[in-house]
């Protein structure tokens, strides 16, 4: 079964679902969502996971990044650049020092995974990336508008009110509409994201979540990232997902040990087929890691 876990880091609190103990695994299989999803995004894969995870002695981590689920938010005046991911798990790791790692991640969390292991190859054993295949990039030409995009987004974000719903069907029908999933695909990722308050509902995650950054890498700076990437590295794809990754071939070829499987589904593959991403995981683990 899973459980509920909180660790403090110098600078906010992280919480998550857990399976067994970092203290006694052999290794560690780290989990990050995408961008305004929350650790439940996994809980379907976790709870496939668990059988095997106590044959070999695995510990299964999925986290709630800053600012989702129930993960603190942080202070008013930080706007989440990417890069404070990185080291919020540099020292989310460093304070479960698992003996071995495997990074998974979908979307947001691929574009954290890669770049962790691209920073820290040391520490990571295993890469799994989901609908992502590295950081988002676009033409150093574009770097005074995306500043300027960036700072107005902020303003508007700070000013426009939170939304909030009638009912958490309502939230979820909002989530069923932007994502193309089935209600019950989607609610571990409702009830662990939503809460009431005062006769409404409301998402939990911070709503400067939402502001536009004001940088982003050049294509070149970010194949340098992959290009650093020593551990063995699979991208799972889902056959409707983002049409831009599966023909990304420099991309591809700027990772030592690429693998690639496709799955059915669209850019929420992992919810959507599971059980499928499940064994991929599992076989990647047991035969290319452990």
């Amino acid at each position: 079964m899973l459980q509920e876990r909180e660790i403090q880091l110098s600078h906010l609190r992280l919480s998550g679902l857990e399976f067994g103990q970092e203290s006694h695994a052999n290794v560690t299989l780290l989990f990050l969502h995408g961008w305004l999803d929350n650790a439940a995004s996994f809980t379907p894969i976790l709870e496939t996971l668990i059988p095997t995870a106590q044959q070999k002695n695995w510990h299964l981590l999925s986290v709630d990044l800053a600012g989702h689920g129930l993960s603190q938010h942080r202070s008013s005046d930080n706007f989440y650049p990417f890069h404070d991911y990185i080291a919020d798990i540099h020292e989310l790791l460093a304070s479960i020092a698992p003996n071995k790692c495997i990074l998974i991640g979908h979307s947001l969390g691929a574009l954290i995974a890669s770049c962790y292991s691209a920073a820290f190859p040391d520490q990571v054993n295993g890469l799994i990336q989901i609908e992502g295949l590295g950081p988002l990039t676009e033409p150093a030409e574009n770097s005074a508008e995306r500043l300027r995009k960036g700072v107005l987004s902020r303003q508007r974000t700070l000013a426009k009110p939170i939304r909030r719903y009638h009912s958490q069907h309502d939230a979820c029908l909002h989530r069923m509409h932007a994502n193309q999933l089935s209600a019950k695909q989607l609610k571990p990722l409702i009830e662990r994201g939503t809460y009431l308050q005062d006769g409404h509902w409301y998402w939990r995650y911070d709503p400067k979540l939402k502001c536009q950054s004001l940088f982003r890498m050049t294509e070149q700076q970010g194949l340098s990232y992959l290009q650093a990437i020593e551990c063995p590295s699979l991208v799972i794809l889902g056959e409707n997902g983002f049409p831009q990754l599966a023909t990304a071939e420099s991309r591809k070829a700027a990772i030592k040990h690429y693998q690639e499987e496709t799955v059915p589904g669209g850019h929420h593959c992992h919810i959507e087929s599971f059980a499928q991403v499940s064994d991929i995981i599992r076989h990647f683990v047991v035969k290319s890691v452990i």
